[in-house]
């Protein structure tokens, strides 16, 4: 992880500034935090010290079972906060985020501003809107596993994960993830290759046709 100090910070503050999410000046307090793909960004279990503002890159939401199982749940995208959960909950059990690029977020700490950003109106009328359509877009992933063929669901995966063009996720968290058997997952991905929609490289697959890729998930939005 690395933190933005002097002209790079300047920069990422004013080209990407949410200070009007805010009636405090957080913009005194707040760092810039920068995350390699596959970094923790939050440790499972471990409470952050930030509440982090994401405004590049992409990351993934892991939860461990009591069976010691471990899913993905969701995806943190830009403008997505993370630790938001923690900061509205004096208790609560934190999940494991995970860039899945590079990904810069900036990070007010909690110690530091909790009970001002409790008080501070304009931000959780902000943070209320966010939070539900978080909860709208899960209830709508759900109704999409049963509405919709592997092969759109699928095709909206790649996309979310590839990283410059590369995409390498793990069969079985794909096939957790989406609700579909092994051989399925397979076959859909066996027809990509053949479509040339990705290219198999090793262990991981190039894609190849984005627009083909983009038809398929665009259904999922259009609905």
């Amino acid at each position: 992880m690395e933190i933005y100090t002097g002209e790079k910070k300047r920069l990422y503050m004013e080209k990407y500034s949410i200070a009007y999410l805010f009636s405090l000046p957080v913009e005194e307090i707040m760092e810039v935090h920068e995350y390699q793909r596959d970094e923790w960004i939050i440790q499972e279990g471990t409470r952050p010290n930030f509440l982090f503002y994401v405004i590049e890159g992409k990351a993934k939401i892991y939860v461990t079972h009591q069976n010691g199982k471990v899913s993905l749940i969701n995806f943190i995208n830009a403008n997505d906060y993370i630790g938001e959960m923690e900061l509205l909950n004096e208790v609560y059990y934190t999940k494991g985020i995970q860039a899945s690029t590079k990904t810069i977020c900036f990070a007010l700490p909690i110690s530091s501003c909790r009970t001002q950003l409790m008080e501070d109106a304009k931000f959780l009328r902000e943070l209320t809107k966010f939070l539900s359509v978080k909860a709208t877009l899960m209830a709508t992933r759900y109704s999409q596993s049963l509405a919709f063929p592997l092969e759109n669901r699928f095709a909206d995966f790649i996309l979310q994960l590839a990283d410059d063009g590369i995409y390498k996720e793990k069969h079985v968290t794909v096939c957790d993830y989406l609700g579909v058997s092994y051989r399925h997952l397979l076959h859909v991905l066996t027809q990509f290759c053949e479509k040339g929609y990705l290219q198999k490289e090793g262990r991981y697959y190039q894609i190849k046709q984005y627009d083909s890729l983009y038809e398929l998930a665009e259904v999922l939005k259009n609905k």
